[in-house]
């Protein structure tokens, strides 16, 4: 499907999408673009991404380190329609993304910017989702030790995610879609959304579930947290290199006559060589993972875990209750359903639909506060109990949203 093709109908907000992407590049290369020696240049406000045009490579930079990267809405919105005129540019043969500093890639979305402000939560979402639509690899692929999944988008450039740092919630979604993730000693992963009153979405629903066994489950609900070599063998990376051959791995590919997908594998091979081995650390719980995460309820996967009685399942029961009941239950259902979607983009618009009810309710703007403003870690949800959290309640996460869907190209 050609990106002409595309409605997103949700009222005033996109208008006619081709025209309001070649709007947006316009106004950047006016009052944005500058020239270095390096190419083109262009760079949201205060500089919070910078997207640059070296010899055959684009390159985005997330720069908010100070915030560990994390992705506002003015950064999609600059670097969306870049991307989209890169991708029909022959001379930008791969786009790479990083993150400035050496702390984090992406740390999530701009999570506390949508507290008391439903305008931006109802186009903050969907603006995202097309964004981690755009850079999934369009065929199907497979890593060696347990990761396959297939996913659709419309970005036929190779795709670069450098996730050296932290790498949590909509960092994710820039990152575990496109063809290349690489992974470092310094990369810590995880989607800790239910402790937020939300729930894993840019894509989670779609590539947690098609991890082996129920390791997805057990990550979406516990939020726990993996290193860089955990994370590729997952399969969530494709590629692990040390931190200190970041620099060195993009000048290769910058000093490239000419750049294929071809080329692109050989390189982040060369470089992955360097550092194989090593051991899945979860590798010893897999089993009670698998046995106590194949619950189709939280009520059922506590059972099982309180069957379980050892260490590790005592030390998931007691940090799963401390979650949002609501979040919890529809995690669970997200997954159940994500796991039979289609394609991403299908996932992604069920995504929508819930983030937008939970806009509408109490636990995201406690969650947010206890965790991330306040920092009390003392949440007061609402329900606060697994028990008050009915049917009804997650039934109605998954329904339209008042705006319309969010509608997605398949292929």
């Amino acid at each position: 499907m050609q990106f002409q093709k595309v409605s997103l109908r949700r009222t005033g907000l996109f208008g006619t999408c081709n025209q309001r992407l070649h709007n947006i590049y316009n106004h950047l290369l006016n009052s944005n673009c500058k020239m270095s020696t390096s190419g083109q240049r262009f760079a949201a406000a205060n500089d919070e991404a910078i997207l640059e045009v070296r010899n055959k490579v684009g390159l985005i930079t997330l720069n908010r380190p100070k915030a560990l990267n994390v992705l506002s809405l003015n950064m999609i919105n600059t670097i969306y329609p870049i991307m989209m005129e890169w991708d029909k540019d022959p001379n930008v043969q791969v786009i790479v993304m990083k993150g400035a500093g050496k702390k984090a890639f992406c740390a999530g979305g701009d999570v506390k910017s949508l507290v008391g402000n439903r305008p931006l939560s109802r186009e903050f979402f969907p603006t995202e989702y097309r964004l981690n639509n755009l850079i999934a690899y369009d065929n199907w692929y497979e890593q060696d030790v347990i990761f396959l999944y297939a996913i659709v988008g419309i970005l036929k450039t190779p795709y670069v995610a450098f996730i050296d740092g932290i790498t949590m919630g909509g960092g994710i979604g820039l990152s575990v879609h496109g063809r290349y993730r690489v992974a470092t000693e310094r990369t810590l992963f995880a989607m800790p959304e239910t402790a937020l009153g939300l729930h894993p979405d840019v894509g989670g629903s779609y590539f947690l579930p098609r991890l082996e066994g129920n390791l997805g489950m057990y990550f979406a609900l516990t939020g726990q947290r993996m290193k860089g070599r955990d994370v590729y063998f997952t399969g969530i990376a494709t590629h692990y290199v040390g931190s200190q051959d970041i620099n060195e791995l993009e000048s290769k590919l910058i000093n490239q006559p000419s750049i294929t997908n071809d080329v692109v594998q050989e390189i982040l091979d060369q470089y992955h060589k360097k550092h194989e081995g090593g051991e899945f650390s979860f590798a010893q719980h897999m089993d009670k993972i698998n046995e106590c995460f194949k619950g189709e309820t939280i009520e059922e996967i506590f059972t099982l875990l309180e069957k379980d009685g050892s260490e590790w399942a005592m030390k998931c029961l007691n940090h799963c209750r401390k979650m949002s009941p609501s979040s919890m239950k529809v995690t669970i259902r997200a997954l159940q359903e994500g796991a039979k979607a289609p394609s991403l983009a299908d996932a992604l618009l069920t995504e929508n639909r819930i983030c937008q009810r939970m806009m509408e309710t109490k636990d995201f703007y406690e969650g947010v506060r206890a965790i991330l403003i306040d920092r009390d870690n003392n949440p007061k949800w609402d329900p606060a109990t697994f028990k008050e959290v009915t049917d009804e309640m997650v039934d109605a996460h998954f329904q339209p949203t008042t705006d319309g869907d969010v509608i997605l190209p398949k292929q």
